[in-house]
């Protein structure tokens, strides 16, 4: 019988793994409890790629070596598994996963992903690689409203795949869009491996969104880049869109003012209105299609509008208060320590006559001088038998008086009580600077601001000059499809992002919608509802005892000293920073090829995470380098589960091999997105820190 090329690597890798197991039992000097841990571990990994399931593979195991650990103690083991399994059920941020994929599978039923690819690739049809870049940017924003891999695979396998292939693509160059641009769904918030990750390193779920939001951007825009640079230099691999393809159809009425006027659909459409009987097109029909071009121009004008009042406010009051105080409050220590008053304050007399700092006191003026105060006579001279020579210090006189600022006697240093004073309306103090009431007059608009506003006013031009009724047509298509996800989507993520929600509140809210959006497209059926209900509770009950199997594990490994010895061994390697996480990347993108992201998650995120706190790397920066490198998980070889989920719908002329060998280019593109993510942490980094610190 001949093996498969993929059974003969899977059968290779365990015995690597089983090889490399054994080596280690055998060369350590002792074995310990800890070794046992790291064979449980190599044992669940060869388990689970021999085909068992994940969830009670981990149990099984978690529970063998928790007995052997209790030294075959059988009830302290029962009692660890239901006290392990008790907490995870326990966690709220594990309610928003069915709401999710709820939502996910609503939306996914309502058929909008048909008509959003179809108006993006009509919309794209004059760029290079078209139905490639539309295929990307459909599963994009399908990814972003649904966070489901294998749906979004599977149904852009359905509708691209026969398209690009009758267009004359590549099978591996379609193979490779659909399958990466399908993985974008476990990266892009709502992500339900983000909310594992999150649960699993105890990191607020919250920022995790914030900061997988960038990363997931600049990932689809590396796909999208590659494609039309491959499409410009081999164009044989993308042939551009025939003329029957591009071919819009226009309504009848539609039709009849582009042959009588223009087909340049703004100025035809004014002409229209006042020309004799309309053109024959009744006034309703002109003004419904004039409002929906002038949809554009009217988003424009607000966003101007907008971002004139932010970029003109007055400066905030409260802002103006604290910088003046905290500005005072520099003067007066300056004052205080015999230094200059920092530039913008008021010094006092005797200060300003002497036009900066004073002059230290010579030997021969008796010694050293009293402290700096308004009032000379304030202070007594220190007793002294001999005038040149040092005074006592203060603790051997007792008729010295205590320092400035701790006598009611003398006066507080300039500029200190000023804020005070004026509010409680008595006299300024000599010295303080008046604190004139801040302007509520706004500022002149910024350069940058009038250049934005020209640079969108030329496009809002360019845009109206090129707008034909065929591209209005498609703008039309884009508002009935792209434009309900986008305010789905907004809903979502922007309570989440914006602190009005928490993800369990906010995924209702998106349950909600893709509700009413599967209504109002009428798509929703009482077999839509249960096939939803019974894939959510599906898809619920496998991360649930992925959870649970994961808990039981690392409650064995950590009882068998298996993370200890790990956090010995990696510490005795005396890492940098960066080697460690160069080290735990390229050990994950390993990972990636035997197993699921389920599994490296619940499995190997407990070993790392321990580890950080040692390297001094943040859990959220750490969190969005592995989401990055899960995307290998589902588009890595033998156990890719992407290609499988586009095979199963795809043409029977199209192998597992050629599904493979398009997806190798996009596993180079994020070995790219994660060392860009590395370098310029800020693209992941920014959005959380400006929300929440």
């Amino acid at each position: 019988m001949k093996i498969r090329k993929e059974l003969w690597f899977g059968f290779i890798l365990m015995a690597l793994i089983i090889a490399g197991t054994a080596l280690m039992l055998l060369l350590a000097p002792k074995l310990t409890t800890g070794h046992l841990g790291l064979m449980m571990l190599a044992l669940v990994v060869v388990a689970i790629m021999l085909g068992f399931p994940t969830a009670f593979t981990l149990m099984g195991m978690g529970m063998i070596f928790t007995w052997l650990a209790y030294e075959r103690d059988t009830s302290k083991t029962l009692t660890l598994m239901v006290q392990s399994a008790f907490k995870v059920m326990g966690n709220d941020v594990l309610i928003s996963i069915p709401l999710f994929v709820f939502m996910g599978y609503l939306v996914e039923r309502a058929n909008l992903i048909e008509k959003l690819f179809k108006s993006l690739h009509l919309a794209m049809a004059r760029v290079p690689g078209s139905l490639a870049v539309a295929t990307l940017f459909t599963c994009a924003v399908f990814a972003t409203a649904t966070g489901i891999v294998g749906a979004v695979v599977t149904l852009m396998g359905l509708l691209a795949l026969p398209q690009m292939l009758r267009g004359g693509y590549d099978v591996r160059v379609s193979a490779g869009a659909i399958t990466a641009g399908g993985c974008l769904g476990i990266l892009i918030p709502p992500s339900v491996m983000l909310i594992v990750y999150g649960a699993t390193a105890g990191v607020s779920v919250v920022q995790l969104y914030a900061g997988a939001f960038f990363p997931g951007i600049m990932l689809a825009g590396l796909y999208v880049v590659y494609v039309i640079i491959l499409a410009k230099l081999k164009p044989h691999l993308m042939p551009p869109l025939s003329a029957e393809d591009r071919f819009v159809p226009l309504p009848p009425l539609t039709e009849r003012i582009s042959t009588a006027v223009s087909n340049t659909a703004l100025p035809a459409l004014l002409v229209a209105l006042k020309g004799k009987r309309n053109a024959d097109v009744p006034t309703g029909y002109i003004l419904q299609q004039l409002a929906v071009a002038l949809i554009p121009l009217i988003l424009f004008l607000l966003v101007t509008l907008m971002s004139w009042r932010s970029n003109t406010a007055p400066p905030d009051a409260d802002a103006i208060m604290a910088s003046r105080q905290a500005t005072a409050t520099a003067a007066a220590d300056a004052s205080g320590s015999g230094l200059q008053a920092p530039p913008g304050t008021e010094p006092d007399a005797s200060t300003s006559e002497k036009s900066g700092l004073a002059e230290p006191p010579s030997a021969g003026q008796g010694g050293l001088a009293e402290p700096p105060s308004e009032d000379k006579g304030a202070l007594a001279e220190p007793p002294s038998d001999n005038k040149g020579a040092l005074s006592e210090p203060p603790s051997a006189s007792g008729d010295l008086k205590p320092p400035p600022g701790t006598d009611e006697g003398v006066k507080e240093p300039p500029g200190a009580e000023a804020p005070a004073s004026a509010s409680a309306g008595g006299v300024q103090e000599p010295g303080a600077a008046a604190s004139p009431p801040p302007s509520t007059e706004r500022t002149p608009a910024t350069r940058g601001w009038w250049i934005g506003v020209g640079v969108g006013a030329l496009a809002m031009v360019g845009y109206y000059a090129l707008l034909s009724f065929q591209r209005l047509e498609i703008f039309k298509m884009l508002l009935s499809s792209f434009f309900p996800l986008l305010v789905l989507i907004l809903s979502v993520l922007g309570s989440i992002v914006m602190g009005l929600a928490t993800p369990t509140e906010a995924a209702a809210v998106g349950a909600l919608g893709g509700f009413i959006l599967a209504v109002a497209y009428r798509q929703f059926t009482v077999l839509v509802l249960k096939e939803s209900v019974f894939l959510t509770a599906k898809t619920s009950a496998m991360v649930c005892w992925l959870f649970v199997g994961s808990a039981i594990f690392s409650a064995a490994f950590a009882l068998l000293g298996g993370q200890e010895l790990v956090e010995n061994w990696v510490m005795s390697m005396n890492l940098s920073k960066t080697q460690f996480l160069v080290l735990s990347q390229v050990i994950i993108f390993i990972l990636g090829w035997p197993l699921e992201w389920t599994e490296i998650i619940v499995i190997f995120m407990p070993i790392f995470i321990p580890l950080l706190d040692n390297f001094g790397v943040d859990p959220l920066f750490f969190g969005l380098l592995v989401a990055l490198n899960l995307q290998t998980a589902f588009l890595s070889p033998p156990v890719a589960m992407a290609a499988f989920y586009l095979k199963g719908v795809s043409p029977p002329h199209v192998t597992l091999n050629q599904i493979f060998a398009g997806m190798l280019p996009f596993m180079g593109i994020q070995v790219i997105a994660i060392i860009l993510l590395y370098q310029f942490p800020a693209i992941g980094l920014w959005l959380p820190q400006l929300l929440y610190k």
